[in-house]
């Protein structure tokens, strides 16, 4: 199962609220491995998309589990609700290759997500809250990526967010000759930035980030100079060119600081444009005279070179992910019933040691041949039914069929299944 939302069902602002960092993707990584209905959970978050991803063993209570984990840590509201998509199964795990093979991303065949996505997954395997199952289908992903990325022209073809900035850039200046560029935040979207501005002619580089050194470091790289973040503020007046992209939770420039800005520039033009989530720039400062003010959601706009060849290379690829992610759902739906059958197999076990047990104590001792005699005729017994049921319970075509077969063979042999909390109730 699937629950998240992107850039295609919420703007920047809804996305912007449920973003998590490293911590809150801890913290939800705990509480929701913890849930009723769910057994395995990674948590994504980037600029464009909020997911759990999750194997749930009852879907209901796994969405229900989601909803009130993001009612408790989010506010999020019932009307809310629709920003959100829950995909089951084949749509979940078709959805899930399509991501990581770059084909649900703002920027068709952007090669960040790849990372991003293994971050995710270290980050649940770190904590113990993925496991074979969900282990499984991020290597198939990861695999199927690779594929549509040697078989096919989608990486060739790809631009990103920090190429669309440059261009947005060049759209409204023309030339970006002699250009004061100014980073907020040393992160690799800023490097990228800045070095596609510095190719089309822009002059200089500052760098201001809260840690001086990573200025220092990413300064050093583009040949430009580190500024401290304390500032910040007499260095917007000087500059052409703002690429804002910080980890700060919270606005870093507001309406009433901008209009000073805009001031002692004269309303000169600036260009501001904030690629961070949450959003670095006030949204109001898009009202101030002179200054021009993009967001993540604006870029998407200018994101138009390449589009033939990409929407060509994106139709080839969407070949493969739906023939691999058709063939692999069919192995993780024989894979799945492999803990019941497991269980199965120890109930027998016991069952037929149960039984001779009380067949020795009944009839016996018993000479060591006749011992050896009993045991391998219960084995075989055990094998024989625990072969059979796993066979059926394997080939049966429709996922409906096997968890109805399922839930039956767990209800005759007493297998038990056990139940958590609902996300976020417990202290």
């Amino acid at each position: 199962m699937v629950i998240g939302l992107n850039h295609r069902t919420a703007a920047v602002a809804v996305r912007e609220r449920f973003w998590m960092n490293d911590t809150s993707r801890h913290d939800a990584l705990l509480k929701l491995s913890e849930a009723e209905g769910i057994e395995e959970v990674i948590v994504l978050a980037t600029c464009n998309r909020t997911e759990f991803l999750l194997w749930a063993n009852d879907a209901p209570l796994a969405a229900q589990s989601a909803l009130h984990f993001l009612s408790a840590e989010y506010g999020l509201k019932l009307c809310e609700w629709k920003n959100f998509y829950r995909l089951l199964d084949e749509a979940a795990l078709l959805h899930i290759f399509c991501v990581v093979s770059s084909l649900d991303s703002m920027v068709l065949g952007e090669p960040q997500i790849i990372s991003q996505v293994k971050t995710a997954w270290q980050q649940a395997q770190k904590l113990g809250t993925t496991g074979r199952f969900l282990d499984a289908v991020m290597q198939k992903a990861l695999t199927v990526s690779k594929r549509v990325r040697s078989e096919t022209a989608i990486g060739d073809a790809a631009v990103s967010i920090p190429y669309a900035a440059v261009e947005l850039a060049r759209q409204i200046f023309g030339t970006l000759d002699d250009k004061r560029v100014l980073l907020l935040g040393a992160g690799k979207m800023s490097e990228l930035s800045a070095r596609g501005l510095i190719n089309y002619g822009a002059r200089s580089v500052e760098v201001i980030n809260r840690t001086l050194e990573h200025a220092v470091e990413l300064a050093a790289k583009l040949g430009g100079t580190a500024i401290a973040f304390e500032e910040r503020w007499q260095h917007l007046v000087d500059a052409d060119i703002v690429i804002s992209s910080t980890s700060c939770p919270h606005v870093i420039l507001g309406r009433e600081e901008a209009e000073r800005i805009a001031s002692e520039r004269n309303h000169r033009p600036l260009l501001i444009v904030d690629i961070a989530l949450p959003r670095d720039i006030d949204a109001a400062v898009r009202d101030i005279k002179g200054i021009i003010l993009h967001d993540i959601d604006d870029l998407q706009k200018v994101v138009n070179h390449n589009t033939g060849e990409r929407e060509t290379a994106a139709a080839e690829a969407q070949k493969i992910v739906l023939a691999e992610a058709e063939d692999f759902r069919r192995k993780l739906q024989s894979e799945r019933v492999v803990p019941t059958i497991v269980a199965l197999r120890n109930r027998l076990d016991e069952i037929c040691r149960q039984e001779l047990e009380s067949f020795r104590l009944e009839y016996g001792p018993f000479s060591k041949d006749q011992e050896q005699m009993y045991v391998a005729v219960t084995s075989r017994i055990t094998q024989k039914i625990s072969g059979s049921l796993a066979r059926e319970l394997k080939d049966l075509p429709e996922k409906v069929e096997q968890d109805q077969m399922t839930i039956a063979v767990r209800r005759l042999f007493h297998l038990e299944t056990p139940q958590a909390a609902l996300a976020g109730t417990r202290n």
